[in-house]
């Protein structure tokens, strides 16, 4: 009788065990909270990529400005040294080479 005791309480032992694990694999995985950064653009507010400085640029920073090549940055550098900062963008217009649709190609792209 003691040895039945013994099986039976093996069983139910066995059992519970199991099917404690069995509940554990069955059950979904807690999901973990997402937890979201948020980056600051202030800097990429104030000042936008592509935007050049005609009156601090080098040719290289000038080159990127549309229709703006080696020669016409240094033709805008060359005004630049003889007449002083550019007051206005409309400015860039007293530039041999520089006409009007290359000034509107490039006015959201240029400060002064």
């Amino acid at each position: 009788m003691k040895s039945f005791l013994s099986a039976i309480s093996f069983v139910v032992l066995m059992v519970c065990g199991v099917s404690t694990v069995w509940a554990a694999e069955a059950a979904p995985a807690e999901k973990t909270p997402k937890v979201e950064t948020k980056t600051t653009a202030k800097a990429e507010s104030t000042a936008p990529k592509n935007v050049v400085n005609i009156n601090t640029a080098d040719v290289q920073e000038l080159t990127r400005l549309k229709g703006i090549g080696e020669k016409k940055a240094e033709a805008i550098i060359a005004w630049r040294k003889e007449n002083g900062n550019f007051k206005t963008v409309e400015d860039l217009l007293e530039v041999k080479g520089i006409g009007e649709a290359t000034l509107e190609s490039n006015r959201e792209n240029i400060s002064i």
